[in-house]
């Protein structure tokens, strides 16, 4: 059984307040020149403009607001067609979140998260262990720092495997197609997967339809896209290119 969680996990917001405040910081800075040059209006009020846009979609990631984030991670998971027996991976675990998730889901399994972290990203190991502990499945979840386009285990050594929104930022290896054969390479025969990410993005994945053949290709029994950009869940204004308007999930069975 998993232990009593001692305090709550704290998975963060995908916006940061940082970039919150420096298109805020730019709008000021170009409202104050207006004063000279009334044509730095026009800047300043699209910088204002950014900056709301940008507070208003972290409110809707955000628990307190439209919970989002929350719903987008669980939508992972319900997609992943597992027992919960076994062995499970999360690739690109960032916090840690979707590794810990799934690990309170299924109380047996084991889920290791791995993540190459580094210094754009404001998460780490120690995060992620601390999350696991206060979920209380510290004794479950398990993280390791790797590339996902070199994942440190053996052919066939999981159950499972999930992953949210992580391929297209691996950034050592530009094709992102590899990354997926790569994340397949450790589900064993007849395991089941759930990927995630900007599958919708045709510069880098190129057509949906030619990516599941070319998986089932590399002798995966089963495969299927499932569009999740236009869940109920998702408001419209989060829907744009630049924020989840090119998600979907490839999810089946090796």
């Amino acid at each position: 059984m998993a232990k009593q969680a001692t305090a709550v996990p704290d998975f963060g917001n995908w916006v940061s307040t940082r970039l919150i405040f420096i298109f805020g910081i730019l709008g000021l800075a170009l409202l104050a020149t207006a004063f000279l040059f009334w044509a730095a209006v026009i800047p300043s009020t699209i910088f204002f403009a950014v900056a709301l846009y940008f507070a208003y979609a972290r409110y809707l990631f955000s628990s307190k607001g439209g919970n989002v984030q929350n719903k987008i991670w669980e939508t992972v998971i319900t997609q992943l067609d597992w027992n919960g027996e076994g062995k499970a991976l999360d690739i690109g675990c960032g916090n840690g979140a979707l590794t810990i998730k799934l690990a309170q889901k299924f109380a047996t399994s084991q889920v290791t998260g791995i993540d190459y972290w580094g210094e754009r990203w404001e998460y780490s190991k120690s995060t992620c262990e601390a999350n696991a502990k206060a979920a209380g499945v510290g004794d479950r979840a398990v993280f390791e720092k790797a590339s996902a386009s070199r994942l440190p285990f053996d052919d066939g050594y999981f159950d499972g495997a999930v992953s949210n929104l992580c391929f297209h930022e691996v950034a050592d290896s530009k094709d992102k197609r590899g990354v997926i054969r790569e994340a397949l390479r450790v589900v064993k025969k007849d395991g089941k997967f759930a990927f995630q990410d900007l599958f919708l993005l045709k510069s880098m994945y190129g057509d949906v339809d030619d990516l599941v053949a070319t998986i089932k290709s590399w002798g995966v029994s089963e495969v299927e896209f499932v569009e999740t950009r236009n869940a109920p869940f998702i408001p419209a204004v989060l829907k744009l290119p630049f924020m989840v308007g090119r998600i979907g999930i490839i999810r089946g069975r090796k």
